[in-house]
């Protein structure tokens, strides 16, 4: 008996992603050099009711001021910066249901569309074109 792998597919992106990966995935997209989540007023409100904290509080414990923008903050670990909600333990995000839409879009960011090579050494997930054949495709958005 064989299994049907489900690929997640997005319109000129030359690759495809299995979201069952995140399960043997040590949180590559988590984690890793320094770098930024983008997050939206709104998406502050969200996160902070998830935890049922007030959004000031969230964001003094939480957000970096970047510019005129905001970011989640990352915790060091003495190997890497996994965002601030990145559980090491369960090796997921303790926010999963109210991630922001940038957590919630990866792999499939305008700055990928194109690449194969570099993002399938980040995610065990990334599929290249030639392995979508035969397998059940779903749009992502």
């Amino acid at each position: 008996m064989s299994s049907t792998l489900t690929l997640l597919h997005k319109a000129g992106f030359r690759f495809a992603f299995d979201p069952d990966s995140c399960k043997e995935c040590p949180g590559n997209c988590c984690r890793g050099v320094s770098g930024y989540v983008w997050v939206t007023d709104t998406e502050i409100r969200n996160l902070a009711n998830f935890l049922k904290m007030n959004t000031i509080d969230f964001r003094q414990r939480y957000v970096r001021k970047i510019d005129n923008r905001y970011s989640l903050k990352e915790s060091w670990t003495g190997t890497d910066y996994p965002c601030i909600f990145f559980d090491a333990e369960a090796r997921g995000c303790s926010v999963y249901q109210a991630r922001p839409k940038q957590c919630r879009t990866y792999p499939f960011w305008e700055e990928n569309r194109g690449l194969t090579g570099d993002l399938t050494h980040d995610c065990p997930g990334i599929r290249n074109s030639s392995d979508f054949s035969g397998d059940k495709a779903q749009h992502h958005r």
